[in-house]
């Protein structure tokens, strides 16, 4: 038997969640999803232990106590609050106010903080922290805070939106095994020169092999010729030529990045912006290349970002990382991948909202890696503004309310299919983990509005049974991106998130 206070998510659709520490006692080694009763009724057992039928939708009123016991037949439901409470409690699940003011008391306190500060690392760039500009990236000191605060010896770490690692490389500093999940394949690269041990390095021996090498690479790619001029793409073709060709796989991760950073500074792309974009500025910087001895800034400018890359592995030693166990998956499907092993913190930062085009950030990177056109429209296709999702609850009253107010259908769906696809994501791979939740996510704006994503996510772990810590509000002090004075898409003032939250969910 379990007695609990019924929350309005409950009361209005029809259902009560079973608390987890109840569930051995009222639903056992029950395989779930089932059909059951309640009160003689039809009722369901959904897979996360919420027991639904029409006959609860309504009932109760917001706040009222029950007592649910399991019997022979299926399980029945009792009232335990008095007449006249039961006729207040009417009266307050009247009141937009009284409603508002009972959620509010679930939830936790909201701080200002500067992670910057509360960290023991030297800047957010530091190390290989900024081998790669990756889009909205997650600083690492959100994720040292975390470890520093909440983590305790053996605990194991898990990151499902991961971008470029940097829970991994953490993780990896304070000696914490984890797992990294990304739709981005970069993502297996990235760590990979992330994590490097220092060597000693012939720079200038390799920049030779590279500079007088015959093989050829010609990534498959139909848009080859409108991002790149024609007279830097033989030059190019040889040089990825002997990426390819290489044997020794430590040289090759070095090479990465420096080939990487250089072959798209020789292309038309804007790279202050967030997606790959021609703009004026770009075409300026292509022609002045072309107006010089190109060849040599080319080299030079491998040689420079090889350099840097080197002393990056080299401070990251600094740190002292620990040998951990680490999974990390990239080019996988996040919306439906399932957890194979407990973990006891699961820290990310999800996209947000429509800024969660990351694909199409990377393909240039991707298709001279070795990707095909194929390959990379695949994945663009599993991105979440493209991709449809089947629809999900989500416990949140904000959510509703914000749903409710879009009047425009393709805004209004493309609101639905990131809360489905990330939440119920989220949902799913919560039933792995244990003790702690952390979400760190921006309120990007919608029509000008910045949406609380983080309000919502907080509200709907608090409803599947996850006890609401607080969120910890972290000013952004530095941005990469391109910034517009007006939005090109809603031709409104553009308004870029000023704050970055961190959801701290504890499971009781």
């Amino acid at each position: 038997m379990v007695s609990k206070f019924l929350k309005k998510m409950e009361v209005l659709q029809g259902f009560i969640c079973i608390p987890t520490k109840s569930r051995p006692e009222l639903i056992g080694n029950t395989p779930l999803p089932c059909v059951t009763t309640l009160n003689g009724n039809p009722a369901r057992l959904d897979k996360y232990g919420r027991l639904w039928s029409p006959f609860l939708k309504g009932k109760f009123p917001i706040g009222y106590q029950v007592h649910l016991v399991k019997s022979e037949q299926g399980f029945q439901i009792e009232p335990i609050t008095s007449k006249l409470e039961s006729a207040v409690l009417r009266i307050e699940s009247r009141s937009e106010t009284g409603l508002f003011g009972a959620r509010e008391k679930m939830l936790g306190e909201e701080r200002k903080v500067l992670f910057r500060n509360l960290a023991n690392l030297p800047s957010t760039t530091y190390a290989t922290f900024g081998l790669y500009r990756y889009p909205a990236k997650f600083i690492p000191h959100v994720i040292a805070y975390v470890l520093e605060n909440y983590a305790q010896s053996c605990m194991k770490v898990f990151d499902p939106f991961a971008g470029c690692g940097t829970v991994g490389v953490v993780s990896r500093i304070y000696g914490y095994d984890y797992e990294l999940w990304d739709l981005n394949p970069l993502l297996e690269t990235l760590h990979s020169v992330a994590t490097l041990e220092p060597k000693k390095v012939d720079v200038k021996k390799l920049l030779h092999q590279l500079a007088t090498s015959n093989e050829e690479f010609v990534p498959k790619w139909s848009r080859l010729y409108y991002w790149f001029p024609q007279e830097f793409l033989p030059l190019l073709y040889r040089v990825w030529g002997f990426y390819h060709s290489m044997d020794d796989e430590y040289l090759k991760l070095l090479l990465t990045i420096p080939l990487v950073k250089t072959t798209r500074y020789f292309s038309y792309d804007d790279m202050q912006r967030q997606k790959l974009s021609k703009s004026p500025k770009s075409e300026q910087r292509v022609n002045l290349l072309l107006t010089c001895d190109w060849k040599t800034k080319f080299f030079k400018m491998v040689e420079q970002e090889t350099e840097k890359v080197i002393k990056r592995i080299e401070d990251h030693w600094m740190l002292s990382p620990k040998q951990t166990e680490a999974i990390v998956k990239g080019g996988v499907d996040t919306l439906s991948m399932n957890l194979t092993e407990e973990k006891d913190i699961l820290i990310t930062s999800p996209p947000y909202l429509q800024s969660h085009e990351y694909i199409r950030q990377a393909k240039m990177d991707l298709f001279w890696l070795g990707h095909s056109e194929d390959e990379v429209r695949k994945l663009s296709k599993l991105e979440i503004p493209y991709r449809d999702v089947e629809p999900q609850p989500v416990h949140s009253e904000t959510f509703s309310s914000w749903r409710g107010e879009i009047e425009e259908n393709h805004m209004r769906k493309l609101f639905d299919r990131y809360f489905w696809g990330v939440l119920g994501a989220l949902t799913r791979l919560q039933e792995k983990v244990s003790p702690y939740l952390f979400l760190f996510v921006g309120r990007a704006s919608m029509r000008g509005r910045p949406v609380p994503i983080d309000r919502i996510f907080a509200e709907h772990f608090v409803e599947l049974g996850w006890v609401h810590e607080g969120t910890l509000i972290d000013t952004i002090v530095a941005r990469r991106m391109f910034s517009y004075r007006i939005n090109p898409a809603t031709k409104l003032k553009d308004r870029r998130t000023p704050v970055e939250n961190l959801v701290i969910l504890r499971k009781p």
